[in-house]
């Protein structure tokens, strides 16, 4: 009875849809629309017609040495993504969860790094990788060590991997924590009645049980780091050394706003909707529930 009238319930679905009609599916409709056009000739000389070039921009991706690279380097941080933030997340709100006094504490102690500017922490540990008195190679010279170059081309990405993954992961924890809260003591009292030890109750009750909210989090893990942008342009601006660390937010940012090649950045985005569309359809796919 509560929904009988369908009016008031239109009146609050209406304003959120014309907003997101208006802020997402126009723009992405103008975006597809632009990547079939040359802008650059008419951003710089306004009043200048726009040049229909059809699929040119999608054909270059083909034969683009740099989106192969940003596309490897951002499939490597998905992966990590899933391995090391939901994964040490969910160990630790395993431990959390069996926390009774402190967990208030435990919980902001392990989101604080959320709520810190991405811009902050990619300034502090780029600070810690400088070559000439960063802290690393300050901590290498104290021990009698050869200072090392933390952002060369075979080390950046892992450097810019490791703050990333870190201020990320109090995100999960909070999510899975909330998700083991709601797994009643009941189950596990019983699977210790029956002699079930606490590491088998995480891969026989807590596991299958979470597997909703793996889902969510998995799915939000992998979008993420297809959306990765802040940190890594922070750290090594540009995609440096060579190019190494580009991932597609920074690759598509650099071609946008640095080469003003905006149609081709333009269908960079693009490419990353498909790929955010197919990932979470695929990871929707083998987690979903089945009889």
């Amino acid at each position: 009875m509560l929904y009988k009238k369908k009016w008031p319930v239109l009146l609050f679905i209406v304003p959120g849809l014309l907003f997101m009609v208006i802020f997402l599916y126009i723009p992405f409709m103008e975006n597809i629309r632009n990547s079939l056009y040359n802008m650059k000739a008419a951003v710089e000389l306004p009043g200048s017609p726009w040049k229909f070039i059809g699929l040119a921009n999608y054909k270059r991706l083909l034969t683009d040495p740099d989106i192969r690279i940003a596309i490897v380097n951002t499939l490597k941080m998905m992966a990590l993504t899933v391995i090391f933030e939901v994964g040490f997340a969910f160990v630790l709100a395993v431990l959390v969860s069996n926390v009774k006094r402190l967990q208030q504490v435990f919980r902001t102690v392990y989101f604080f790094p959320v709520v810190i500017s991405a811009t902050a922490i990619g300034l502090m540990f780029k600070l810690f990788y400088n070559y000439n008195g960063g802290m690393l190679n300050q901590l290498l010279e104290a021990w009698g060590k050869e200072p090392v170059n933390w952002l060369s081309p075979g080390l950046a990405f892992l450097m810019v991997c490791i703050p990333t993954l870190w201020s990320y992961i109090g995100f999960y924890f909070v999510i899975l924590l909330t998700g083991l809260s709601d797994i009643s003591d009941d189950i596990y009292e019983a699977a210790s009645i029956d002699g079930c030890s606490r590491f088998k109750q995480v891969f026989y009750i807590t596991l299958p049980m979470m597997k909703p909210v793996f889902a969510t989090c998995i799915t939000l893990a992998i979008t993420g780091a297809l959306k990765v942008f802040d940190l890594p342009w922070v750290i090594v601006p540009n995609g440096a050394p060579q190019g190494t660390t580009h991932f597609l937010g920074t690759y598509m940012y650099q071609q946008t706003f640095g080469l003003n090649d905006y149609d081709y950045g333009s269908t960079l985005a693009l490419i990353i909707v498909i790929m955010g569309v197919l990932v979470s359809w695929v990871v929707g796919f083998f987690t979903r529930e089945r009889e």
